[in-house]
C-alpha cells in the first residue's frame, strides 16, 4: 500500500473514530486483516493500537478545548483500564491467526446487532434515582457550547467496564471506544457527547500503555512504516472528527457504525472459516 493511501486511510479512520469517541481502530483492524493477510495477529493488533493512540491523543486536545472532558471520571476509568490494556498487549502473543480472526468478527457481530437494535437513548433526568449503586458518583458538566449534563453512576461497575474495554481493545487493536462510548451512555447514563470526548481521553491513556509494550517486546518493530504514515492521516483527521462531533446526532452515526461493523465481520468470519 502506497504512503498517500495510508495517510488518506488514517485521514478517515481519524475523522469517524473521533467524531464517535471510538478511536478507529475497529475500522483500521479489519482493512489490515484483509491487506495483510500473512502478518500475525499480534503485528497487526500492535499497528493498530498505535494509530489508535496517535488518534486519541489528537482528538483529546481539540475535546479539551470544548470542555466536554470529564477529566475526574476518565481517570476513575484509566485506574483499571490501562493494567487491562497491559494484560491484553502480553496476550496477543498467544492467539493464533485463525482463532484471533474468528473471536474478532464474532465480536464486531455482537455489537453491531447490540448497536443497531438499541441505539444511544436519553434518559430521564428522574431515572438514576430508581438504581442501586455501590458507590455513587453525580458529576455536572457544561461545555463551550453551552451544553449541559448532569449524570450518576456507580464508580464500581464503571471500573469493572473498563477493565474489561482495556484488555479487549488491547488484545484485538480496536481501541475500546466502540465498547465504551455505548457502555457509557447506557450503562452509566453519560450524555453522549461527553461520553464521546471522555472515552476518547481515556482511549489515549490506554493507547499508550499497550503501545509502549508492543515496543519494550519488539512486536512494533516491522509496523513502524505503516504507523507513520497512518498516523499523519489520524492525527488531522482528529481535528475534523472533533470539530464535526456536535452536528451529527448520536443515533444516527451509531446505526451507520453497526451496518457497516455487521457487513465486516462477516466478511472477516468468511475468509476464516471457508
Amino acid at each position: 500500500m502506497s504512503s498517500w493511501v495510508m495517510i488518506l486511510l488514517g485521514f478517515g479512520v481519524g475523522t469517524f473514530g473521533t467524531l464517535i469517541g471510538a478511536g478507529g481502530g475497529f475500522i483500521l483492524v479489519p482493512i489490515l486483516l484483509l491487506l495483510y493477510p500473512e502478518r500475525s495477529p499480534e503485528l497487526i493488533t500492535s499497528i493498530s493500537l498505535s494509530v489508535v493512540c496517535l488518534n486519541a491523543v489528537s482528538g483529546s486536545v481539540a475535546y479539551g478545548f470544548k470542555k466536554r472532558i470529564d477529566y475526574k471520571s476518565a481517570f476513575i476509568f484509566c485506574a483499571t483500564t490501562i493494567p487491562g490494556a497491559v494484560l491484553g498487549a502480553y496476550a496477543t502473543a498467544y492467539i493464533p491467526r485463525d482463532i484471533f480472526n474468528i473471536v474478532f468478527g464474532l465480536l464486531l457481530l455482537s455489537l453491531s446487532s447490540w448497536l443497531l437494535y438499541r441505539p444511544v437513548r436519553k434518559r430521564a433526568a428522574h431515572e438514576h434515582t430508581h438504581k442501586c449503586y455501590l458507590w455513587p458518583i453525580t458529576r455536572t458538566m457544561t461545555d463551550n457550547e453551552g451544553n449541559t449534563g448532569t449524570y450518576t453512576y456507580d464508580i464500581v461497575t464503571a471500573v469493572s467496564l473498563s477493565f474489561f474495554v482495556g484488555i479487549a481493545s488491547s488484545m484485538l487493536g480496536i481501541g475500546g471506544g466502540i465498547i465504551h462510548v455505548p457502555a457509557m451512555v447506557n450503562l452509566l447514563d453519560f450524555p453522549i457527547h461527553f461520553a464521546t470526548a471522555t472515552s476518547h481521553f481515556v482511549l489515549a491513556f490506554m493507547g499508550i500503555a499497550g503501545t509502549l509494550i508492543h515496543l519494550m517486546n519488539g512486536t512494533l518493530k516491522e509496523g513502524l512504516t505503516e504507523v507513520l504514515f497512518l498516523g499523519i492521516g489520524v492525527i488531522a483527521g482528529a481535528q475534523l472528527g472533533a470539530r464535526l462531533s456536535h452536528l451529527i446526532k448520536g443515533t444516527v452515526i451509531i446505526r451507520s457504525l453497526a451496518i457497516a461493523l455487521m457487513i465486516v465481520s462477516l466478511r472477516i468470519l468468511f475468509t476464516s472459516v471457508f
